[in-house]
């Protein structure tokens, strides 16, 4: 990760400019790994997230807010007890190691002022919480650690704090260009050379400043170490730091990326990439699971048409069965009894001779019943079986715009929207019994409007609103379209609905043209042309009570191909 210990030098240098004798009025522990403190400083309130989580570890100040656990955890608690009312003093790293501590006054229970130290320790899965008194003894941490957890170190209330031994050099303890060119001039590399040699320079840091400088990862020369020097130099002295989104990451940079400086700009980068980052993480997590939800039941589905189609055959040769009847049942008179597994008799039909089976422990009118029987029995199961494929092929269409609408869904709330979708179907989840209470909450539920909010287009003076998922595409086909709008869906394949909403007057072909358009792009047909997407006025489309979400039926249409275009 690239926060390192250089972007936290940095993130603390801007932290003893905003909240420094800080007043710590609130502080929440929104889930295992992170808490926020509530600080007024300036005239300003600010609130400092500081989060160890092994992906995402990082302090910085935020703007982003969190829900909270109804009871608040105990660690929390402690710190509320410890903390709140407490004053910023001083705000520091020892080195460039990524440890960063808070150096609070605060009143004990005698009302005596005290010296409490807040230490933040952000080293991946190791990372920690640690509040300290003014003995360095720890008083409590977020993560107890001891020899038994595989740690270096006791951290454990009652047990003295100790920083984690380094295990590479220190920056800081440079003092010249000499001392940094002794130390460097036998590195074949220079990004993994330096970033491997001292604590808190990354590996992307140094490749984020070898383009800056135009010099190649394998040129290592006096004049191209001097100049990697000076940067790191400049962005331990300098009062312009900026941060610049680099190779999917960040990093830090001298090149001024803002004007603003009268907001925590280092700070609110950090909290603006953390949480994109962790949206985007919660989401695809949310979107996999789903997913595998959904895959699980496609499987079940694709193996029971596989089920049905093997029987669909087996009834294909029902009619042998009804012939083999028929021809045994005007050969009785010949046999009292068979002496084989098998007779030979002519087929009246052909006038052919026909080998048909028989058990010769039966007489022949039971074998001819029983062929009569099976004739019976795959007749009367074809019709089954026929229905049942029409139904599971309905399911796998149904399942297939759930999983294109899976696919298609840009952030949580859509997948919150196919989730509620799902789980009120019993092709996913088994029917579960229901009291009068439950019934009762159902249907008052289902009176319920939730908010849908499909996509909006303005095409010259007509709205085009086109759904997100199966919900919004029956919202829009079933409460949104009137008699005199027009509804819009790609023929034949998986799509969302598009309604173009009129208010009674006749669109151009233009418009018309357009929204096809749109649709088509909001398809699984996206990446093809010359799309075909039927249109037809609202009062031609209808949905039966008995239809999956999204499904409909249309007539009176009209098909016009397209290129798909957003």
């Amino acid at each position: 990760m690239a926060f390192d210990g250089f972007v936290a030098n940095s993130i603390v240098t801007e932290l003893n400019k905003f909240i420094i004798d800080g007043k710590i009025n609130k502080i929440f522990e929104p889930n295992k790994n992170e808490i926020i403190l509530g600080i007024y400083s300036g005239g300003a309130n600010y609130a400092l997230n500081i989060s160890i989580c092994a992906d995402n570890y990082r302090i910085n100040l935020t703007t982003t807010s969190k829900p909270n656990p109804l009871n608040a955890p105990g660690f929390c608690m402690l710190l509320r007890k410890h903390l709140i009312g407490g004053k910023i003093k001083k705000i520091y790293m020892p080195g460039l190691e990524r440890i960063v501590v808070m150096e609070l006054e605060c009143y004990n229970e005698l009302n005596d002022l005290v010296s409490k130290k807040l230490v933040v320790e952000l080293m991946g899965k190791h990372s920690n919480i640690i509040i300290l008194n003014e003995n360095n003894i720890i008083i409590d941490s977020l993560r107890h650690l001891d020899s038994t957890s595989n740690s270096l170190r006791d951290i454990l209330p009652a047990h003295p704090y100790e920083f984690p031994e380094a295990n590479k050099a220190n920056f800081l303890d440079v003092k010249s260009f000499e001392d940094f060119y002794n130390q460097t001039s036998n590195l074949t590399e220079l990004d993994s050379g330096i970033s491997g040699y001292y604590a808190g320079i990354s590996k992307l840091f140094m490749q984020s400043i070898l383009d800056e400088l135009n010099i190649s990862n394998e040129d290592v020369t006096k004049d191209n170490l001097e100049k990697v020097y000076n940067y790191l130099v400049n962005c331990l002295k300098s009062t312009e730091i900026y941060l610049k989104d680099y190779n999917k990451d960040y990093s830090l940079t001298l090149i001024k990326t803002t004007e603003d400086t009268s907001i925590p700009y280092l700070n609110f980068f950090i909290d603006d990439y953390y949480s994109n980052k962790e949206k985007s993480n919660e989401f695809i997590s949310y979107r996999n699971s789903i997913l595998k939800l959904v895959d699980g039941t496609l499987k079940k589905i694709t193996k029971r048409l596989a089920n049905i189609n093997k029987k669909l055959k087996e009834c294909d040769g029902k009619d042998i069965y009804k012939l083999y009847g028929e021809i045994l049942t005007a050969n009785l008179y010949k046999f009292k009894e068979f002496e084989s597994d098998s007779v030979e008799l002519e087929n009246y039909y052909t006038n052919e001779l026909i080998t048909i089976p028989v058990n010769k422990n039966l007489s022949p009118s039971v074998n001819a019943k029983n062929y009569y029987k099976k004739y019976n029995k795959l007749k009367n199961a074809l019709e089954v079986v026929n229905k049942q494929k029409s139904e599971t092929i309905q399911e796998l269409k149904y399942i297939e715009s759930i999983l294109y609408s899976l696919e298609n869904s840009k952030d949580v709330v859509d997948i919150d929207e196919i989730f509620t979708e799902i789980k009120e179907n019993d092709l996913f989840f088994s029917k579960k019994s229901t009291n009068a209470k439950s019934s009762k909450t159902k249907n008052t539920n289902k009176k319920a409007n939730p908010e849908y909010k499909p996509i909006e287009y303005k095409i010259e003076n007509y709205t085009f609103l086109v759904g997100k998922n199966n919900k919004q595409n029956d919202y829009l086909s079933t409460k949104v379209l009137k008699n005199h709008d027009i509804w819009f869906h790609v023929k034949d394949i998986t799509s969302s609905h598009g309604i173009l909403i009129t208010n009674n007057t006749k669109p151009s072909i233009d418009v018309i043209i357009r929204c096809a358009e749109i649709v088509a792009y909001y398809s699984k047909a996206r990446q093809s042309s010359n799309v075909p997407v039927d249109y037809s006025l609202g009062q031609y489309v209808k949905k039966h009570a008995n239809f999956k979400p999204g499904m409909v039926i249309y007539t009176h249409n009209s098909t016009v191909n397209v290129h798909p275009k957003q």
